[in-house]
């Protein structure tokens, strides 16, 4: 193999230069956001990238790839650029119909999957049986990660945006569990009354979401990335934050059987405001906050009542 010559732009080359730009423009991850883009311009793993570091890129890589950055650097989100982010190890398109999975919200799938296994009556490690609602589902990160995990539960996904579930859906395809995933389309709870699995109501092993929850008081501070290129519908929760995870906690657990969890996550300035809600609500026996990979407030759980 020849040598590369010392004036083209090699992989190697290109990482460089596109970290230090990044870096300079105050961007988060700027080596990541270089691998990814050069990957999805190569059309490679990100290993791959290292690998074969003096590898030449051609005149129209360097021409996508320049685009890409420029962008880039107007802080729209690489993940929408490249059309995917990860979550709990696994791959999600995205486009601007839908948020970007943040690892915070891996916590709920944590949490449910170690109680599953210890808790009888929860399916254990297959979830064999469980039941799950994800109310405000997006990109339906959480729903398929539980799917994947959990092959033995059954899972509606409930969402307000039809573009949204559209994303979903196509996910839940890449990854094999749309026959286990129902898509529904409404406002929040309101689809699960007339989903047959749990009209019942008490049917529910656990019901999950991710809804809109940055109070307006913070909005002016949400990072340029977030505010101007993700749809503000599923980031706003109005005057305290509390818009929709009031109703939430008001309305969900009655969906709940004996022992199930009902888990929310919630913005850390607000996360004890929402605690004292689901303290308040009968049906809950006990409820905490979990901390996220930060070591944030971020998610309450509660339980129903045996």
């Amino acid at each position: 193999m020849h040598a590369a010559r010392q004036d083209s732009w090699t992989t190697r080359r290109l990482l460089s230069w596109m970290t230090e730009a990044f870096t300079k423009k105050g961007l988060d991850s700027a080596r990541l956001m270089a691998e990814l883009l050069l990957a999805h311009v190569i059309g490679c793993e990100r290993l791959r990238l290292y690998m074969d570091a003096d590898r030449p890129a051609s005149p129209l890589e360097r021409d996508r790839l320049r685009e890409l950055v420029q962008r880039a650097l107007t802080h729209e989100p690489v993940q929408y650029l490249v059309g995917e982010a990860w979550f709990f190890s696994l791959p999600f398109h995205v486009d601007r119909r839908v948020l970007i999975p943040r690892p915070g919200t891996e916590t709920i799938v944590q949490h449910i999957l170690q109680h599953a296994r210890v808790e009888p009556g929860f399916g254990g490690k297959g979830g064999e049986g469980v039941i799950i609602a994800d109310i405000c589902t997006g990109s339906g990160c959480i729903a398929i990660a539980l799917a994947r995990n959990l092959p033995g539960a059954r899972i509606a996904a409930t969402d307000i945006s039809t573009e949204a579930l559209e994303v979903a859906k196509t996910n839940a395809q890449r990854h094999a569990v749309t026959d286990r995933i129902d898509f529904l389309a409404g406002n929040l709870l309101a689809p699960l009354e007339e989903y047959p699995t749990t009209r019942g109501k008490g049917t529910l092993h656990y019901l999950v979401s991710n809804p809109p929850y940055i109070p307006d008081a913070e909005w002016d501070a949400v990072e340029p990335n977030v505010k101007e290129f993700e749809p503000a519908v599923a980031l706003r929760g109005g005057r305290d934050g509390l818009e929709f995870i009031r109703p939430l906690i008001e309305g969900g657990p009655i969906h709940l059987r004996p022992g199930g969890l009902i888990l929310i996550e919630t913005a850390d300035s607000t996360a004890a405001a929402a605690l004292d809600l689901l303290k308040a609500r009968p049906e809950i026996e006990h409820a905490e906050i979990l901390d996220d990979l930060e070591a944030l407030p971020r998610v309450v759980v509660g339980r129903r009542g045996r």
